[in-house]
């Protein structure tokens, strides 16, 4: 997607107004479509994305187009959203597609790497670096059409039982942690399990897993996790920021009027916008609430992140190795991420040094 069709999405909704009338005379027949998602209505940020989606696009086509966002586990389940979506079993989804890197592992780029891009450098990659061309490609495949519709910025490390200061003491450890950081962490010694939202809280507490990653402050402190593991990491290395995406079903998409399709491009673009406002906005007194109930905050050892970054990029490359479509977007990733690391390193680097301590 380049810079100026991404610039056209996001002004759709200037001229929506101009524009509905217009879509209005061709169709007067209602469009309702169902959307699963993998979010707890709970956590209302992240859902959010999704509801953003329904609420802007229902808006900007004066009620004429209007999809129904349902929480995880209600259509389906909440890691079933992709092959709902691919099958035709609902039209629209709303998830994390690192969550199906078992069906490709190339579905990682569209979520997030570990020691990757942060949220400026991700949608700067996607929308003007070459990532959602590829990307697309890769969905193609699946009859999906799939945008960013949403970011949590970089996370926290997880919650944990005990503390971890080597690598020695990931040996064993179980932990809910989704992606190629669940790969990582395996290599690391980990035994890695995959869990919906829902679910977490219920395996931390009776003690199926012994630390779990979620999102952030405000996320972790609505699910309680503060209650049964006090040790709280930071940073969460594995999803620097990670995308939530919008799927939409191939045969839905091509069935919207040309002036819908752009409704919905747009609103996933204000959704990805919208998100990460809001958790900047939430965090910072979510995590001094945590701290006040005796929640003990840790940075992850040099001797973990380093032996964590090592085996990321032997992972990557092993991937490629076996895999031409991961190899393509791997290269032009790596690429842009490097320069993207130079410019990023000067200015952004020097003034978080100074300003953030």
């Amino acid at each position: 997607m380049k810079r100026r069709d991404f610039l056209k999405k996001a002004a759709v909704g200037a001229v929506a107004a101009g524009t509905a009338p217009a879509v209005l005379a061709q169709s007067n027949k209602k469009i309702r479509w169902r959307m699963a998602t993998s979010w707890p209505k709970a956590f209302d940020t992240i859902y959010g994305g999704a509801e953003t989606v329904a609420a802007r696009v229902k808006a900007m086509t004066g009620g004429q187009f209007e999809i129904i966002p349902y929480a995880g586990g209600e259509l389906v389940g909440g890691l079933e959203v992709f092959d709902a979506v691919s099958q035709g079993t609902v039209q629209m989804g709303h998830t994390a597609s690192y969550y199906y890197i078992g069906k490709d592992p190339s579905l990682a780029f569209d979520t997030a790497l570990p020691f990757g891009l942060n949220y400026r450098q991700q949608n700067a990659w996607l929308y003007n670096g070459g990532g959602m061309e590829r990307l697309r490609k890769v969905f193609a495949k699946h009859n999906i059409v799939n945008f960013p519709a949403g970011n949590t910025g970089v996370q926290m490390g997880g919650w944990f039982r005990k503390e971890v200061n080597t690598v020695a003491d990931l040996q064993g450890l179980k932990m809910r942690i989704p992606g190629l950081g669940g790969k990582v962490m395996s290599r690391l010694g980990a035994t890695v399990q995959v869990l919906p939202g829902a679910e977490i809280y219920p395996a931390l507490e009776r003690g199926v897993i012994d630390a779990t990653e979620w999102v952030g402050p405000y996320d972790d402190e609505k699910a309680g996790f503060y209650k049964v593991a006090k040790f709280y990491y930071h940073p969460g290395w594995w999803e620097p920021a990670p995308t939530l995406s919008l799927y939409v079903n191939q045969k839905a998409w091509d069935s919207l009027p040309k002036e819908f399709q752009e409704i919905v491009a747009s609103a996933a673009a204000e959704a990805n916008l919208n998100m990460m406002v809001d958790y900047d906005s939430k965090n910072p007194k979510a995590l001094k609430s945590l701290l006040d109930k005796g929640v003990q905050m840790r940075e992850y050892s040099k001797e973990i992140l380093d032996a964590a970054r090592k085996e990321a990029f032997v992972l990557y490359n092993e991937l490629s190795a076996g895999d031409a479509t991961f190899k393509e977007i791997f290269e032009n990733w790596k690429a842009f991420k490097s320069e993207s690391d130079a410019w990023f390193s000067t200015a952004e680097t020097s003034y978080a040094t100074f300003n953030f301590k």
